[in-house]
């Protein structure tokens, strides 16, 4: 069971109290009684350091990374500007339309993704055994009042899945985040999606975190970082990348 916190007067009076045992153990050991002894000059701490100051700044980003993917789905509609009647399933198959080469044919990378769409059955219903539409999750990360739909459908063969987020402006469905990539653990706090993946270096995983942005109108990419788990991970972490559509 969880351990019940500390107040902080206790954890206070703790500090307090090895603070004056370790105070009469430094005396004791000193060989003069009552005398302390200074431990020495203290190291002078180093600041950052400015790397080739001369070196020109960059005026534009090498690469487009897709951090800002607004997209209006075209072809699903929006029954009465609410998006939990919104058809997951119709919203991927839109995405198959708009990108046919990621997942048409035989020598499409989803090409398997494509072909279990026939398992999924009606409206919202992706919850068939080959069906690759995960269920959709509500809620409000743009802070109007209003919930956005957090979809989720595997990207087949392999074990990719396609992590999207939607959002209703002017009664459209628009797609304001997207990212693929061989995940471990979804996680939605505030307005925030967090999305944990493997890493190539054992005992360590990346998690990338998107945040919504009031003035670009879309979930951004404010948080990548290669943290500690104490165990292996999983499979070899895939290139995680945006959507083919938003490169």
């Amino acid at each position: 069971m969880p351990r019940s916190p500390t107040p902080l007067l206790t954890r206070a009076r703790v500090r307090a109290v090895s603070a004056l045992a370790l105070l009469a153990v430094t005396a004791t050991a000193c060989g003069d009684a009552g005398e302390l002894r200074g431990a020495g000059p203290t190291a002078t701490a180093d600041g950052p350091a400015r790397l080739w100051p001369k070196l020109p700044p960059a005026s534009s980003p090498a690469f487009d990374i897709g951090e800002v993917d607004i997209q209006t789905v075209k072809g699903v509609p929006v029954p009465g500007d609410d998006i939990r009647e919104v058809d997951p399933v119709a919203v991927v198959r839109a995405e198959i339309a708009r990108s046919p080469a990621d997942y048409e044919g035989p020598k499409a990378p989803y090409r398997g993704t494509e072909s279990r769409m026939a398992e999924c059955g009606g409206p919202q219903d992706g919850a068939g055994t080959g069906c690759p539409v995960l269920e959709p999750y509500y809620r409000d990360l743009t802070g109007d009042g209003r919930p956005e739909m957090t979809l989720g459908f595997r990207l087949l063969p392999g074990e990719m899945t396609a992590v999207r987020v939607y959002t209703v402006e002017k009664h459209r469905l628009v797609q304001v985040m997207a990212y693929d990539d061989a995940l471990t653990g979804i996680e939605i706090a505030g307005q925030s999606v967090t999305l944990r993946a493997p890493s190539e270096v054992p005992g360590y995983e990346y998690r990338l975190q998107w945040s919504w942005d009031t003035d670009q109108g879309a979930m951004l990419l404010t948080s990548d970082e290669m943290l500690r788990t104490g165990k292996r991970p999983g499979p070899h972490r895939t290139s995680g990348t945006p959507s083919a559509s938003s490169r």
